[in-house]
């Protein structure tokens, strides 16, 4: 059966790749870019570093910096009608995620219109909006090479997973040193958000060849370099590898898709605005020891890939190894439970009912190899509590 891959057009690796934006834009054939970003890139002096290029080429340009974490139906509005107020041709988007996610949905509202819940799953958008250049800022979302984007409607407590070539940038400018000030918590919690969006890809009902191969190179060398860029942040190895390892994670769970841990993340997000990456990493063990009877060998061969099994042993051994290891990753890293972040016991419990409904919503736990119901849902996340498996 054909599998149909989408990438962004160009992809440029390594030290100083963000300096390439003018030429990427030329290449693009794009004039007057509209520059979405968040205040941290402003504080942090990155914003400087790119709009320095552009000035410096003579490229004229506009910035929004009223990103959100979490972004909005408001907070992307914004963006929108700003964009708006003069011609532009074309997006730069700088930052983490969110920043990232903002810029793909102003992109495509800018040439379609409409309102993002017009957009969300099952609907898929694959006719283009404004061509977008993104240049992530962390190791850990993919974003930047990805054919979907989560926004919040604020009205509903609803992360809305949109989907669609559409949202796939057309250029990706992935520099590591962009990410050598990432805090110890951020650079965990996307970290994990990496490894999560590898297994999710090989156990995704959705996999193919290629997924494939880049969900085993990033399990490799997250398991390889994770640890020491969290306890080591000024390890350029880790951090390049950490950077590469996003890049290819992005690459397998846009082609293949997210499960059962993206789904269930989302809404701890919404109701509790929980960072992704770290709502993410709450889940994974509890999330994949329900699903290992689905797929035990894929689990098995996700234990060999990290190097927490031998090639020797069984399928079920190297299953409770995967398990060991990714409670044991948690606990290295310091991820809280829900219980220990502080989350209110009696809200949490009284929502277990809608935050499984918008779960199953979003289509990503159909993906699972072992396919939940309402009820596993709400047991699961009653488990990740307090990090039960």
């Amino acid at each position: 059966m054909a599998t149909n891959i989408v990438l962004p057009r160009h992809i440029q690796l390594g030290a100083g790749a963000s300096r390439a934006l003018p030429a990427t834009l030329s290449q693009l054939g794009i004039e007057h870019p509209f520059i979405v970003t968040d205040r941290d890139m402003v504080a942090f002096g990155y914003l400087e570093q790119i709009t320095q290029t552009l000035e410096q080429a003579g490229i004229p340009f506009r910035i929004f910096d009223g990103t959100v974490p979490d972004p909005t139906v408001a907070s992307v509005n914004a963006g929108r009608d700003r964009l708006q107020q003069a011609s532009h041709d074309g997006v730069v988007a700088l930052g983490g995620g969110s920043p990232i996610d903002s810029a793909k949905a102003i992109a495509l509202l800018a040439v379609h219109g409409g309102e993002m819940r017009d957009y969300k799953a099952p609907t898929l958008s694959d006719r283009p909006g404004l061509p977008l250049i993104a240049i992530p800022t962390t190791a850990g979302t993919g974003s930047e090479v990805t054919r979907f984007t989560v926004i919040t409607d604020e009205k509903t407590d609803e992360k809305m997973l949109c989907p669609g070539a559409a949202f796939c940038p057309m250029a990706a400018l992935v520099d590591y040193e962009l990410t050598l000030s990432m805090p110890a918590r951020l650079t965990a919690d996307t970290g994990v958000d990496t490894l999560t969006h590898a297994i999710e890809a090989y156990v995704s009902a959705k996999r193919n060849p290629f997924s494939d191969n880049m969900a085993e190179m990033t399990m490799r060398a997250v398991a390889q370099n994770l640890r020491t860029a969290y306890e080591q942040p000024d390890c350029i190895e880790a951090r390049e590898a950490m950077m590469l390892a996003a890049t290819n994670g992005g690459l397998a769970f846009s082609n293949a898709s997210v499960c059962m841990v993206h789904g269930m993340s989302r809404p701890i997000g919404a109701f509790f605005h929980v960072p992704h990456g770290l709502s993410n990493a709450m889940l994974l063990p509890a999330v994949t020891a329900f699903s290992i009877p689905g797929a035990p060998d894929r689990y098995a061969n996700c234990a060999r890939f990290m190097q927490v099994a031998r090639a020797s042993d069984s399928d079920e051994v190297a299953c409770d190894r995967l398990l060991a290891a990714l409670k044991k990753l948690n606990a290295d890293l310091d991820v809280p439970t829900p219980k220990a972040y502080g989350i209110d016991p009696d809200r949490f419990e009284s929502v277990l009912p809608r935050m499984a409904e918008q779960a199953l919503a979003s289509g990503s736990p159909n993906n699972n190899p072992r396919v939940p119901s309402a009820e596993d849902i709400v047991a699961v996340y009653r488990k990740a509590w307090d990090g039960q498996t």
